[in-house]
């Protein structure tokens, strides 16, 4: 029986409506802060030196002393470009009222969280885990093993809706979920461990989907 929904943040319930190169030189001016790195940098920074609560240790391996301003303007210049999808909330309202409906994101738990604040969702799940503080980025199998405890279900009672092939779909797979890919023009093609895929201009119709798969799980018990 599916009785869990959970989610990935960005880029499936919300999209960042600036390139990260742009918000990083507004968060740069912002902060006052010399930009004296690219998107390349900052990214091989991200991948050694990524913190738990926040982006500090990112920053400071690339502007020394200038990393809290930076990490300050950082977190609130993408705050303030993040946009729900269409149908997001009415979405999230629906499946509340029928499942146990989780979020898993990637990221510092600061950041993450505050971007819930932004979106006004603080409140919209039933449980929330950000991988940054367990140290279980996706596709790792603790990250949704994590979520699935949370909600107090099994895996095979759940399904996940993400964006990215491998730390969504062929992640969640791994860890026994059913799986839904959001799809969108320019966006990387439909893993084949998905359980089935929705385009993002289509999301309203989300419910109508998980009821499908919900009997095919029932049938095929």
């Amino acid at each position: 029986m599916l009785t869990a929904v959970v989610f990935d943040l960005d880029d499936t319930l919300a999209v960042t409506e600036a390139d990260r190169t742009s918000l990083l030189e507004t968060a740069a001016d912002r902060a006052s802060v010399p930009l004296t790195f690219d998107r390349e940098a900052y990214l091989n920074a991200h991948s050694e030196h990524s913190g738990t609560e926040s982006r500090l240790p990112v920053f400071e391996a690339l502007v020394g002393s200038g990393a809290p301003d930076l990490t300050r303007a950082y977190r609130e210049t993408i705050g303030e470009a993040l946009a729900p999808i269409e149908h997001a909330a009415i979405v999230l309202s629906i499946l509340r009222a029928r499942y146990r409906v989780g979020l898993l994101t990637d990221g510092p738990g600061e950041t993450q969280r505050d971007k819930l604040r932004r979106l006004g969702w603080s409140d919209a799940f039933d449980a929330v885990v950000v991988t940054g503080p367990i140290g279980a980025p996706k596709p790792d199998r603790r990250a949704f093993e994590a979520i699935t405890n949370e909600l107090a279900v099994r895996p095979e009672g759940a399904v996940y809706v993400g964006d990215h092939p491998e730390r969504d779909i062929s992640g969640a797979a791994a860890a026994g979920l059913l799986t839904v890919q959001v799809c969108y023009d320019g966006g990387p093609d439909p893993h084949p461990d998905a359980d089935a895929t929705i385009r993002r201009g289509e999301f309203g119709s989300l419910p109508l989907l998980l009821e499908t798969l919900r009997r095919n799980r029932a049938n095929d018990a």
